[in-house]
């Protein structure tokens, strides 16, 4: 009697009933850590796919509509490339209303943004020095803004977690400058038993109020013991508190002034510095439609721009290329809720069924926002075949090696095996991305958690679990 057949039948069974396995039950380890933990099994969503095969590896409550927290990102990203392409740069133009002559311009000079994501300190000294060699040394008049690309509604920064001063709760503008955010370093004064501040970049319109005093001690504790408050305007910031003695330096981050009172510092400040002469102020106006700019000023491609975005998490980054996608594609001025329609429109054309989306912001700095594992698993396995998967790839962290990633899944088998997008909020814990196994293979991988407390520890350990597991494969 020939058993061949049989034990090929066999074979192939068991090999069947281990894919059914994975696909019914989480691994063992990722068992392990939550029951440890004492996390429920249901209140985890997994998605894993092999994107050379498109078999499905593993699938845990993948239909159940989560938070994604930041991992939304790759979404807004993924649609900014495919509509806009990997070259896609933003303009930001700059005018000259008025006689120039022997270097000084009898007039304003006028700046209108297009939304450029990453117009930072640098970048703004590149533009305003085109506009020296453009022959301008002196402006006699005031610096208009033209921000009007993006019609942005009234926004509280407090709204979403009472941090009005923290730089991911920051508005999109069309006019972005620095993020509106500027970088606070402490020093130790020890001759003088004082704390010295520095502001950058220097703003001459932002009041800043040392009322820090030293303590003996090491370098710790929360912000180092220095307590920050700001008037409404945010024009005034005021630190107190006890510097410990111990600390070297230390740096902080935070925002300042509305967006229109920050270019214009900012502005001031560049312009200054290079040389320039100005003594005008500043006001919102709308640049002539037949008036030349005596400077078009293109932003770094989109490819740069996206990783930017997904490396590091940047949500306001996020939320102007959804801004931007609406006065792209449906003429400006850009929305939010035209960003929203644009992406569904996407969606719709692309054949990507995603129908428990709810995108919200397009940053996923929100509690509202919603995605299953599996509609990101489709999305992943989408951008896999696609000419700009390199791009796309390589916006994402590099496990152990940079961005989010750069402390996480390091020193071990796992460092530079995965190139994922991570997100977290309370009670959040989420990564989205791509991993080449042990064998080789190439897996698309979502785990989206949501649970009390999650962010603070099991969410990472329940991760780490299911990519060495799956690294294994």
């Amino acid at each position: 009697m020939n058993y061949r057949p049989i034990l090929g039948l066999l074979f192939l069974g068991g090999l069947m009933s281990v894919t059914m396995a994975q696909q019914a039950e989480l691994p063992q380890p990722v068992r392990h850590i939550l029951d440890i933990r004492k996390v429920p099994h249901d209140s985890l969503s997994v998605f894993v796919q092999d994107v050379d095969s498109g078999e499905i590896v593993l699938s845990w409550h993948d239909d159940v509509p989560r938070n994604p927290a930041s991992t939304m990102k790759l979404l807004t990203t993924l649609v900014g490339l495919d509509l806009l392409g990997s070259t896609y740069k933003w303009t930001t133009d700059v005018f000259a209303l008025g006689e120039v002559q022997e270097g000084r311009l009898d007039g304003d000079l006028l700046i209108r943004g297009h939304g450029d994501p990453f117009l930072v300190t640098e970048r703004v000294w590149q533009m305003l020095r085109l506009v020296r060699q453009a022959g301008i040394h002196e402006i006699d008049g005031n610096l208009l803004l033209d921000d009007s690309y993006f019609e942005v509604p009234a926004y509280d920064p407090a709204g979403f977690d009472r941090q009005p001063l923290r730089a991911y709760n920051v508005a999109p503008n069309a006019l972005l400058m620095n993020f509106k955010v500027v970088r606070y370093w402490f020093e130790p004064d020890h001759d003088r038993n004082s704390v010295r501040v520095w502001v950058d970049p220097p703003l001459e319109n932002l009041r800043v109020e040392n009322k820090l005093a030293l303590r003996r001690g090491y370098c710790g504790g929360y912000q180092r013991g220095i307590t920050i408050t700001a008037n409404e305007a945010i024009d005034k910031i005021i630190f107190s508190g006890r510097f410990p003695t111990g600390c070297k330096s230390y740096a902080m981050d935070r925002t300042a002034l509305s967006h229109n009172e920050f270019a214009y510092g900012l502005f001031t400040s560049v312009w200054r510095e290079s040389g320039g002469e100005f003594r005008g102020g500043w006001m919102n106006a709308k640049a002539p439609e037949d008036v030349e700019p005596i400077v078009s000023f293109e932003s770094l491609p989109l490819a740069e721009i996206i990783s930017r975005v997904n490396k590091n998490s940047n949500n306001v980054m996020a939320r102007q290329i959804l801004y931007t996608l609406s006065a792209e594609v449906l003429g400006p001025p850009g929305t939010e809720s035209g960003g929203r329609e644009v992406i569904e429109g996407w969606l719709e054309d692309t054949g990507i069924e995603f129908p428990t989306l709810t995108l919200d912001n397009g940053a996923g700095l929100s509690r509202e926002a919603r995605v299953s594992a599996r509609e990101f698993g489709a999305l992943l396995e989408f951008a896999w075949r696609k000419p700009y998967m390199p791009e796309y790839l390589a916006s994402m962290a590099v496990s152990g090696l940079d961005g989010t990633l750069r402390r996480k899944f390091d020193g071990g088998q796992l460092t530079g095996q995965a190139h994922l997008k991570t997100g977290s909020l309370d009670h959040v814990a989420a990564i989205a991305g791509y991993l080449q196994a042990r064998s080789g293979r190439r897996f698309s991988v979502v785990m989206l958690h949501n649970h009390e407390d999650v962010h603070r520890g099991p969410g990472e350990e329940a991760q780490v679990a299911l990519l060495r597991w799956l690294y294994q494969q």
